[in-house]
Formats: C-alpha cells, sequence, structure tokens
C-alpha cells in the first residue's frame, strides 16, 4: 500500500508511533523508561519464543481494532520467522473471538502488511 507521494503506509505508521513515543518521553522519561523496560522483558525469549509472542500480540491487537499495533506486531512476527500459515491461524483465532470488527481488520491490515513486510524481508 502506497501513499500518493510514494512513501509505504505500513513504515509511515511504524515512523509515526515512534515519533509520538519520542515526544511523550522526552516529556516524561521516567515512566516511559519503565513501560519499555516492561515491554521488553516481555517480549524477551523466554518459555514462549519470540515468534510466538509477535503473533499473541498480533491476536490481541487485532481484537483490540489497534491498527497501530497490527503493522507493529505483524511485522514482528515476520521478523521473527512467522509464515503465512501461522499469520492467518493467529487472524483465525482473533476473528473467531472478536467477530466481524476484528475479522474486518485480519483480512485487510493484517494481511496486507503481512505480505508487505513477507515481500521486502524474503
Amino acid at each position: 500500500m502506497e501513499s500518493t507521494n510514494g512513501i509505504n503506509y505500513f513504515d509511515q505508521a511504524i515512523d509515526d508511533y515512534k515519533r509520538g513515543t519520542t515526544k511523550l518521553q522526552d516529556q516524561l522519561p521516567e515512566m516511559m523508561r519503565g513501560f519499555f523496560h516492561f515491554t521488553e522483558e516481555a517480549f524477551k525469549e523466554g518459555s514462549i519464543d519470540r515468534k510466538t509472542k509477535q503473533l499473541m500480540a498480533l491476536a490481541i491487537s487485532i481484537y483490540a481494532q489497534d491498527e497501530y499495533c497490527i503493522i507493529y506486531h505483524t511485522k514482528g512476527a515476520v521478523e521473527h520467522g512467522a509464515d503465512k500459515k501461522e499469520i492467518m491461524e493467529t487472524l483465525a483465532i482473533s476473528t473467531a473471538l472478536g467477530g466481524g470488527a476484528a475479522f474486518a481488520q485480519a483480512v485487510t491490515l493484517a494481511i496486507d502488511t503481512y505480505d508487505h513486510y513477507q515481500e521486502r524481508m524474503h
């Protein structure tokens, strides 16, 4: 999905998220340091591998209809080796619990994001 000025929508969304995060971090450095530490620890390899954690986060993001997180965690799943079948099963689980709104996010944004990063990284 390309915008009219040639900037990729998915990468632009991630850049927008990072830019907003930086603004909040500038204003609340201690609070954000704690948030980032917690998040980094949650996504570290443990009993559950990183790919599975990204797939879990993707399912929750779809259920919550959080477009930025859908893009971010789809990209993360691809980066950690998730294949199309794993993505599709994750989408199916999320939509089974989330209904029509989750289904709409899954079959559009999540699939388009997966296709973009899968093509770009491989």
